[in-house]
């Protein structure tokens, strides 16, 4: 008998595809590009199970185009881009590692806004010009000791955030529509306030929620209006928590004085009406701004470690056991 197909939609380690082998017929991505829907189709004709990554989105007129798809098994935590209720209803199962990427994802968050408010990006452009012949008194930053940083989310990555600002001097604030217990309020020596007291009073605000109906553009025009004058915004969460708009018209009236982000608007496929591309004013060069192309889980051994429980979920799903990251499992057997 041959064996079951399963396909790799974006380009991944050796280790992950030797481990599948023994197992299945292996398809995967090649390169760091996309496919097409329509080449995204035809890899996945006649495959039972395919793992997924950050670029897919999958609804239900993408499982009607693969009709023997049983199992999504995704190299990622959230499933912004997957419509659960459709992979119900047509029985397909999807599965998502544990959390990996908070560590990461939190020193990510400190290394940009120390990058934003050290002007990093502009020194690095300053030196590499050849321009520079020592010392000179400009560039001139601001610090995070004796700062107040803001953590909009006190989530994994939240806390994860907090543990790592410890070192640095600062005061840590915190909201969240499910405040800490005060065992880990103390824990992580975070208060609770509001979120307007938060935006109105922060040095440093930092976005650590996931994207939902209730937080899709909460730091929108009138947020930021909030704002204190001269904070720094940074986004490690998801791009359409922030109206990116909104943040280069407050860049622009100097209302902001900086802002960072991993992650962007364009990236939420899920949302008919998101932008196709960033904010053209954010990419300026003269621009206050610091970005990473969603490199947050960006970790050799983390990213190895994800596609190794990825595709361990396959196998278990090969083998007719239920995998480990299942979270529609009840839906489809109800």
């Amino acid at each position: 008998m041959s064996q079951p197909s399963v396909v790799i939609t974006n380009k991944p380690y050796h280790e992950t595809i030797d481990f599948l082998s023994p197992h299945c017929s292996v398809r995967s991505n090649t390169g760091i590009e996309i496919w097409s829907d329509d080449e995204m189709t035809a890899q996945l004709n006649g495959a039972v199970a395919m793992m997924a990554f950050m670029p897919d989105s999958v609804d239900d007129g993408f499982l009607v185009r693969c009709p023997d798809l049983k199992l999504i098994s995704c190299a990622l935590k959230g499933y912004d881009n997957f419509d659960l209720e459709a992979c119900s209803r047509r029985g397909v199962m999807v599965a998502f590692v544990p959390d990996l990427l908070t560590i990461p994802t939190a020193e990510l968050a400190v290394g940009l806004t120390i990058g934003l408010a050290r002007n990093v990006r502009a020194g690095d452009a300053h030196v590499r010009s050849g321009a520079f012949d020592g010392w000179r008194a400009h560039l001139y930053g601001k610090g995070l000791d004796g700062s107040l940083v803001g953590l909009l989310g006190a989530g994994a990555v939240g806390k994860a955030t907090a543990a790592r600002l410890a070192g640095f001097g600062c005061r840590i604030q915190y909201f969240d529509s499910v405040p800490l217990s005060p065992g880990e309020a103390q824990q992580y020596n975070m208060t609770a306030v509001s979120v307007d007291d938060l935006l109105a009073t922060s040095d440093y605000v930092i976005v650590c929620l996931p994207l939902n109906p209730a937080t899709l553009h909460l730091v929108n025009a009138e947020a930021i209006a909030h704002m204190k004058p001269g904070a720094h915004l940074i986004n490690i969460s998801r791009g359409s928590v922030v109206e990116e708009t909104a943040v280069a018209d407050a860049l622009e009236s100097e209302h902001l004085a900086g802002y960072a982000a991993d992650v962007f608007e364009l990236e939420d496929w899920a949302l008919p009406e998101r932008p196709r591309n960033v904010e053209p004013r954010l990419l300026a060069p003269d621009a206050p701004t610091v970005f990473t192309p969603h490199i947050g889980s960006g970790v050799v051994q983390v990213r190895m470690e994800i596609e190794r429980q990825a595709a361990h979920h396959i196998v278990q799903f090969l083998s007719g056991e239920t995998p480990d990251g299942a979270i529609n499992a009840k839906e489809i057997s109800a």
